[in-house]
């Protein structure tokens, strides 16, 4: 029986590091835009941003290939190390001179691709520091870390722009950013054991498809990065229970981030609750979803965890669509709470089943999938909802939204390996 997270000094070493990573992250993007600000106008500003962004999603497939082809320790610490640099030389600049918006654009463009590789190989590490029966308990704390870290972030970014300006933040950033590099360095790292004995038990024939896949990921070494990309979006595709649950992910992201966005903002428009209705609101989804990371660590077991899994994602996505039909925004901020809490526990189900089940030589690639889906498909049906919104209105496209999403739950639902999966017992 592995350690339990709670009292492994590894987990809570990476733990540690991702959460620093996290709030590192937050003051950087928060500096880099008021530092942009004060250089030039809006559409700059924008430009600066969206800069940062497209390579991260344009490039984070192939980041999956780097992360199993040099190993994911090798990428994480190297690419913190990147970041750490490159924030503390725009500290120096800023500090000492006013930087041109041109230098501004290259640091968000090399943030941005560093970014693309740090993302999976990072979320390719829990597999190789915590046993099968111990990655639901590691994905709850990774999940509270990320609220942890997405809500810090700008509070602390602020303070520190209050009292010495942006190159007191990005200082601050690049520490954070160091202290992420010394306890990753620390991480012991290990092959995860069993991995794809468990993808071959859950996925029943479409795992051992995969198993047949992870024959040519052992020699990924000798492969062209080109065929490691093409033989990993193979594996997820061919694998019975990955990949049912990546595209029953990808339609999550499609159906909902733009509704949980722009669609927010446009209902509490609607409704006369204003700004603060839309904070109120993202607010209690943030409280839901860090009570079920809370939930993840600390129940010891989810029997039937693919069916729970769709379970929650049904009533999640259902949660989803009855904001907009919500009659005050006392309903809505309550319903936020619960859908938070039901949405946060199927994520956390569905990466740590796709864990599990992954071949260790394709768990870079995997992640790496997994994370496009939300960086670079999710933010395709921001313009899409909003053209709909303007033709049909807000509630009946929130509502369609949520309905793109609850297929997702179809297709978990037709897929054997995704009823009869379980998580191994910690």
């Amino acid at each position: 029986m592995s350690r339990n997270v709670w009292r492994d000094a590894n987990v809570l070493r990476w733990l540690a590091a991702y959460g620093a990573s996290l709030v590192g992250d937050g003051i950087y993007f928060l500096s880099l835009g008021w530092t942009a600000a004060r250089t030039a106008g809006p559409a700059e500003v924008g430009v600066v941003m969206a800069v940062g962004a497209v390579p991260r999603a344009l490039l984070m497939l192939g980041g999956g290939v780097v992360a199993d082809r040099f190993g994911p320790r090798l990428v994480v610490i190297s690419s913190d190390a990147v970041r750490c640099a490159v924030v503390l030389a725009l500290a120096l600049l800023v500090a000492l001179t006013s930087p041109g918006l041109w230098v501004l654009v290259l640091v968000a463009l090399v943030f941005g691709v560093v970014d693309a590789l740090f993302l999976p190989a990072v979320g390719a590490l829990p597999p190789r520091i915590a046993g099968p029966g111990q990655l639901v308990r590691v994905q709850g704390l990774r999940s509270l870390a990320e609220r942890v870290g997405h809500t810090a972030g700008p509070p602390v970014a602020g303070l520190a722009m209050g009292l010495g300006g942006p190159a007191a933040a990005f200082g601050v950033a690049s520490a954070l950013f160091g202290l992420s590099l010394a306890l990753l360095v620390a991480v012991r790292i290990s092959p995860p054991a069993g991995a794809a004995a468990a993808g071959a038990a859950d996925a029943g024939a479409g795992g051992a498809g995969g198993a047949r896949g992870g024959g040519a990921g052992a020699g990924a070494a000798a492969e062209s990065p080109w065929r490691q990309l093409r033989s990993g979006l193979g594996y997820v595709r061919r694998h019975g229970l990955i990949g049912p649950l990546v595209l029953t992910g990808a339609l999550s992201q499609i159906g909902t981030s733009a509704p949980l966005t722009l669609g927010l903002i446009l209902v509490c428009e609607e409704r006369g609750w204003g700004p603060g209705g839309v904070g109120w609101i993202i607010g209690a989804m943030g409280l839901g979803a860090a009570s079920s990371a809370l939930v993840l660590t600390l129940v010891p077991r989810f029997p039937r965890a693919g069916a729970v899994q769709n379970l929650t994602l049904i009533a999640g996505s259902a949660g989803i669509g009855g904001l907009a039909l919500a009659p005050s925004l006392a309903v809505a901020v309550a319903l936020a709470v619960l859908t938070g809490l039901v949405c946060g526990i199927c994520g956390g189900l569905a990466i740590a089943l796709i864990q599990t089940a992954t071949d260790p030589s394709y768990l870079g690639r995997v992640s790496s999938v997994t994370a496009f889906t939300a960086v670079g498909l999710a933010p395709l049906a921001y313009p899409v909802f909003g053209f709909a919104a303007d033709l049909w209105g807000v509630t009946p496209v929130f509502l369609a939204g949520a309905a793109v999403s609850m297929a997702g739950a179809v297709i978990g639902t037709s897929a054997p390996a995704v009823r009869r999966a379980e998580l191994a017992l910690g």
